[in-house]
């Protein structure tokens, strides 16, 4: 009796592979306006498809070749191959191909290829490139390139490209940001309008770089033109960033300053280092004009302590001034021309000054 309720059950199991096997259909071709009005009519999310062409919205089970949609292409297991709708696209498992959407793409699982979308790509994770008008969200990993018009999120990701802001967890290659870039280990380059973010991150490029594991420093200098700044640089063991604002004790008319630019460390011992920066300057009186001047400067520093540095080097200036503001400032230029009232010329000067690093 055993051995026959045995035999039984195997032939039931059997039927019911069967029965679920013929479940799962298979089509060339499916036409269709919208969900059910179709070719393959209400059991349409069992087929799988190798060409779907749709009016308005699809909706199949598998496709293997190409999806057309007016307006919404459905998908409840994989989509292999190429897949457009006019609106948005949405798969409920994995995707390998190229997907494009007016607006949005929707993958739940792993997307492989081109994810292409007006508004947002929304993927479980990622390999190759996810290009949005606004947003790419993944919550895993991506291993490519995330290119948005905003915002770029992933967990780990090779490369983010984001008009505003990226945030990642790891970054193996490279962020650039037009404003902001958040994340953890970066393995690369940050690269931002205005500030960076990172536990690690030994090449930031940005005006504030905010690095746990880098250096910050906050510190007051004084150059040849009498000109006293009050500077925040930060960044990592190498690359930092310099923002700053100060100053002009020389000229007759009161003249405020402020800075921007980057720096470089080449450590040359425990105590001694070379600092080389590329700074812009900017002095107005808020009323006449400008005087703009770029600079690079060498900085021989020194460690006075665990937090004090002391610095000093020559700058080669390039300055530019209208409406005789800054004109009493330099008079030993290299070499100096006037062109329709503007001044321009370079010159040699000098800076010093003291960092308290924390």
């Amino acid at each position: 009796m055993t051995v026959r309720l045995a035999l039984t059950g195997f032939m039931i199991m059997g039927l019911c592979t069967i029965l679920k096997a013929q479940e799962r259909h298979h089509s060339n071709v499916h036409i269709g306006f919208v969900y059910p009005l179709s070719t393959n009519g209400v059991k349409a999310a069992s087929y799988t498809n190798t060409f779907s062409v749709h009016a308005l919205v699809g909706v199949s089970g598998s496709e293997e070749g190409a999806c057309v949609s007016g307006f919404t292409a459905i998908v409840k297991d994989t989509a292999n191959g190429f897949i457009a709708s006019g609106f948005s696209n949405h798969i409920l498992h994995d995707a390998n191909g190229v997907q494009l959407a007016g607006f949005l793409n929707t993958i739940s699982k792993k997307a492989t290829g081109l994810q292409a979308a007006g508004f947002a790509n929304i993927t479980g994770s990622g390999k190759g490139c996810q290009a949005a008008g606004f947003a790419n969200i993944s919550s895993g990993n991506v291993n490519g390139v995330q290119a948005a018009g905003f915002v770029n999120v992933a967990k780990n990701v090779h490369t983010q490209a984001g008009g505003f802001v990226n945030v990642a967890h790891d970054v193996k290659g490279v962020q650039v940001a037009g404003f902001i870039n958040k994340a953890h280990k970066v393995k690369g380059v940050q690269l931002a309008g205005f500030i960076n973010i990172a536990d690690s991150s030994d090449y930031p490029i940005g005006i504030i770089n905010i690095v746990k594991k880098g250096e910050k420093s906050i510190g007051i200098s004084i150059d040849e033109t009498l000109t006293s700044l009050v500077s925040f640089r930060s960044g990592g063991k190498r690359l930092y960033g310099i923002i700053g604002t100060g100053y002009n004790f020389k000229d007759n008319e009161p003249l405020y300053a402020i800075e921007a630019g980057m720096g470089y460390h080449i450590p040359l011992s425990r105590y001694f280092r070379v600092n080389l920066e590329a700074v812009s300057v900017g002095l107005t009186d808020f009323y006449n004009g400008f005087d703009s001047r770029y600079a690079l400067r060498t900085f021989l520093s020194m460690r006075a302590g665990r937090n004090l540095e002391l610095y000093l080097g020559p700058t080669l200036n390039y300055t530019n001034y209208s409406s005789g503001v800054g004109e009493q400032l330099v008079d030993n230029y290299l070499w100096q021309y006037e062109w329709y009232g503007d001044h321009y010329g370079m010159y040699i000067g000098g800076t010093a000054g003291v960092n308290i690093l924390f």
